[in-house]
């Protein structure tokens, strides 16, 4: 359970970076470089900075990584990257702040993430519940409950800051 809350919490945090027009490497932590037949993240193939605020600087370890590291930007879907080439090992992201929209649509999704996240935890209350084959009001019933309300309320309050950060709908 608590690790279904702390996917969830993470989750929120980038989207509140992204909401909040701050610009951080952690914006593309999603990228997955495909090279020789494996799968590397884009931190082991490159360094990732922030220049002036609002871009980030991809420069490359190795040159031959070009075009393996501009498919995986592409392939990756991320809203408003377009990387831009600027020498053989270099790639350069300018970052657009955010619109009224886009911060709600970021809300919107964590919403759903939020109901998915709470819908994860019940079932595994449920699952943990049959395994253990509690009476129907034992003891352990009622902590398992309690684990529940409170990692529910968990959810709740990381939803709450996020709407605070992205000026959630209306």
């Amino acid at each position: 359970m608590k690790a279904a809350v702390e996917w969830f919490r993470k989750d929120c945090a980038s989207a509140e970076a992204r909401a909040s027009g701050r610009v951080t490497p952690q914006l593309l932590s999603p990228v997955r470089v495909k090279i020789d037949g494996g799968e590397y993240r884009l931190e082991e193939v490159a360094t990732v900075g922030v220049r002036e605020g609002s871009t980030l600087l991809v420069t490359l370890f190795d040159e031959s990584t070009m075009k393996a590291v501009e498919s995986a930007l592409y392939e990756s879907k991320l809203p408003n990257i377009v990387p831009q080439r600027q020498d053989v090992r270099t790639i350069k992201i300018p970052i657009p702040k955010p619109t009224v929209e886009a911060r709600q649509r970021l809300y919107v999704d964590a919403q759903r993430k939020a109901e998915d996240t709470r819908v994860q935890l019940r079932k595994q209350m449920q699952t943990s519940v049959k395994r253990g084959k509690f009476a129907k009001h034992s003891i352990e019933l009622e902590e398992y409950q309690k684990l529940l309300d409170r990692c529910i309320e968990d959810v709740d309050k990381t939803l709450a800051e996020m709407k605070k950060v992205a000026g959630g709908g209306k």
